[in-house]
């Protein structure tokens, strides 16, 4: 058995575009992102659930391009002619629906990143249509932009999924702990990060490894896990 000490050691999540894990669930978002200098209109959306891979795309995605990188929430706090001075991406737009400066700021933080010349990336969960902005034009533009879904994963991508949110939390479990978690819990990217989160967690409070035995009192914890 693997034995994992009781340390609270920092997560390293790997963001690299040799880290992230290519799936048919996911393929045509990775092409389009490395596709980045022929996008229609040098502007494009990335949608997906939670958890999905979006900030690890983008991350990818802002060291190709010289992009940086901010959260749509923060906009208003910027100076957005120095922002569109570069490639941008946004980060999860739909979380300013109420937000109607952080929507202006970002309409003319659209103007002026491709006035420039440069690229725009825009990610959020579900499709641009769904998102639910207040400001006309704002939503007319966005939804007017090259749109590219993260799909739900299969068995072999969350599988490797699980192995990576491990990896990143220097956790060693055993070799049975993966299929015994993908045969019971719920399947989707964000419950693939709240499971290994519980069990870092309760591993350290228990000072104990992470085990089958373990990983049920997590999963009886979980009421969305399909036990």
């Amino acid at each position: 058995m693997a034995m994992q000490l009781g340390l609270d050691l920092p997560v390293r999540t790997a963001r690299g575009r040799d880290d992230f894990l290519v799936a048919p669930s996911n393929a045509m978002a990775v092409a389009m992102i490395e596709n980045w200098r022929n996008w229609t209109g040098a502007k494009m959306v990335l949608t997906g659930p939670e958890g999905a891979g979006k900030t690890h795309l983008t991350h990818v995605w802002a060291d190709a391009a010289g992009a940086r990188i901010i959260a749509a929430r923060d906009l208003h706090e910027v100076d957005v002619p120095d922002l569109a001075g570069s490639a941008v991406a946004v980060e999860d737009v739909p979380y300013i629906t109420g937000d109607p400066q952080a929507q202006t700021a970002l309409f003319h933080l659209h103007n002026m990143v491709l006035a420039e010349g440069n690229p725009l990336l825009l990610t959020g969960n579900g499709a641009v249509a769904h998102w639910g902005l207040s400001l006309p034009d704002l939503a007319s533009r966005l939804q007017g932009a090259l749109e590219v879904a993260i799909e739900p994963p299969d068995d072999a991508l969350l599988s490797a999924v699980l192995v990576k949110l491990l990896a990143d939390r220097q956790l060693m479990p055993p070799s049975d702990l993966v299929p015994y978690l993908l045969a019971r819990m719920d399947r989707s990217f964000a419950a693939a990060n709240r499971m290994v989160a519980d069990l870092d967690r309760l591993s350290l409070a228990r000072k104990r490894p992470i085990t089958r035995a373990l990983a049920a009192q997590v999963l009886d914890n979980a009421p969305d896990s399909a036990r």
